[in-house]
């Protein structure tokens, strides 16, 4: 399998929305709009149907699930190396730390969709719905003293873990969802696939960056290198089946979410500098991500 081709068009989709954010007068309400739409409604739908449908079979996927949360694990502790390691300044270290281990989830199911149909999209929407608490809790802890918030508040108005965790319950209840209502959702799900592609490439910023480049580069580093590096490892290790192995260390060479420019921004961090590091981890992803795919394979 041609992983760069694979690619090729979720990577333009990014593209496109780099080059319509600049190229047309839209203006921010259109942009911010649209962000929230597929953050609070279609995004929420695709992992709510994906995770509803999916027979839950922890005997199979147990392995998958302890290989990529271990992994993730693994990166916050590498992520939290870097604050004796390079002794930054004020709010960098803070920012920036979530870049390590944070996961964008709209080109993590685009790309396992176009692995292996909705048989990859269900295993990528379980392994999000166990790492999104866990990545959003260890990005809210090192922010947490410039804002006296809870984190159990933070974790409970993110949208993607309520419909993760309303999908998996309804799945154990043993739901059956009508015809009509699974494929209204299947049809929002896909919408917010793309329209959350062309959103990443809006987000895109490659200015913000004039301090800190040690450490800006180990957490590019860790999160595109050494976490698939380490799935990989432990995949082969607890010997996944090869779709498993492929989307465990595929979650991990995901590029930086947006979400976490808006949650350092929301708590007082250095957004520039987090948009500097999710857009080049993002541009770096291009040729990171096919070549860690055809490891795995």
């Amino acid at each position: 399998m041609n992983f760069v081709t694979l690619l090729i068009p979720d990577f333009t989709l990014i593209l496109i929305g780099f080059v319509l954010i600049r190229i047309t007068q839209w203006g921010p309400a259109f942009w911010s709009g649209l962000e929230k739409m597929v953050y609070f409604v279609l995004f929420p739908a695709l992992l709510f149907v994906s995770t509803a449908r999916t027979p839950l079979d922890f005997q199979t996927t147990g392995n998958l699930l302890q290989v990529a949360l271990t992994a993730v694990a693994c990166a916050i502790a590498l992520g939290w190396l870097a604050k004796p390691l390079f002794r930054p300044g004020p709010m960098i270290f803070e920012s920036g730390v979530q870049t390590a281990f944070r996961f964008n989830s709209y080109i993590a199911l685009a790309v396992a969709f176009r692995l292996a149909g909705e048989q990859g999209t269900s295993l990528m929407a379980l392994i999000i719905g166990f790492a999104v608490p866990i990545c959003n809790a260890a990005a809210v802890h090192a922010l947490a003293h410039q804002k006296k918030g809870t984190l159990l508040a933070e974790l409970a108005k993110n949208p993607l873990l309520l419909a993760t965790a309303g999908g998996t319950l309804f799945n154990l209840a043993g739901g059956s969802l009508p015809e009509v209502v699974a494929l209204t959702l299947s049809r929002m799900g896909s919408a917010s696939i793309a329209l959350g592609l062309i959103m990443v490439g809006a987000g895109l910023k490659f200015s913000g960056l004039s301090e800190a480049r040690g450490i800006s580069a180990y957490f590019v580093s860790v999160k595109l290198l050494i976490l698939p590096a380490i799935a990989l490892g432990l995949g082969r290790w607890m010997d996944l089946p090869p779709l498993q192995l492929q989307i465990a260390v595929m979650f991990c060479a995901l590029p930086t979410a947006s979400s976490a420019y808006v949650l350092a921004t929301r708590m007082g961090g250095n957004g520039p500098l987090v948009a500097f590091l999710i857009s080049v981890g993002t541009l770096l992803s291009i040729g990171t991500l096919p070549l860690w795919l055809a490891l795995a394979s």
